[in-house]
């Protein structure tokens, strides 16, 4: 995955010290109920989109930005489904990063999907009772955006090194 500019910058002083990053996760659903989901470059795993909001972008405008960036989709937010610190995560490299991610069910309203950046193998809309093998987090996520309730926050746990959702 490609790393923002600011985030190379902060780290140019900071080190591998633990940066706390704003997250977002996109849950995009079309009109026949389907779920946009992208292959992973880095791990050629299915998942669901996000990434990190910019300095100054409002989480929904990161949403949006990242859903597009991502997949050619166009979208729009219609509500927040789960805040959450995750668990802290240390990189290869040394780096440690903990991010707060904020969740939003999103409304497709336009585009072709496609890989649309380095980031995607592939792109598709995945029927909600046939979806490909997901992490753990990535199903929570979108059981959670398909409820018609709010689930504003939920504590991290981490299973065999990995976060999760309890």
């Amino acid at each position: 995955m490609t790393t923002p500019d600011f985030i190379r910058t902060l780290r140019a002083t900071a080190g591998h010290q633990l940066l706390l990053l704003p997250g977002v996760t996109a849950i995009v659903v079309d009109d026949d109920g389907r779920v946009l989901l992208g292959r992973r470059s880095d791990t050629g795993r299915w998942s669901v989109v996000g990434g990190i909001a910019e300095p100054g972008e409002q989480p929904a405008e990161t949403a949006v930005r990242e859903v597009y960036e991502e997949t050619a989709v166009t979208c729009v937010p219609e509500r927040v489904v789960l805040v959450q610190m995750l668990a802290p995560i240390t990189y290869p490299n040394g780096d440690v990063c903990q991010f707060q991610d904020i969740t939003f069910r999103c409304r497709s309203t336009g585009g072709e999907a496609r890989a649309n950046d380095d980031e995607s193998l592939e792109v598709a809309w995945f029927e909600a009772d046939a979806l490909p093998p997901l992490e753990p987090f990535a199903l929570d996520r979108i059981h959670r955006a398909l409820r018609d309730e709010p689930t504003w926050f939920a504590p991290a746990a981490v299973v065999d090194g990995v976060p999760a959702e309890v």
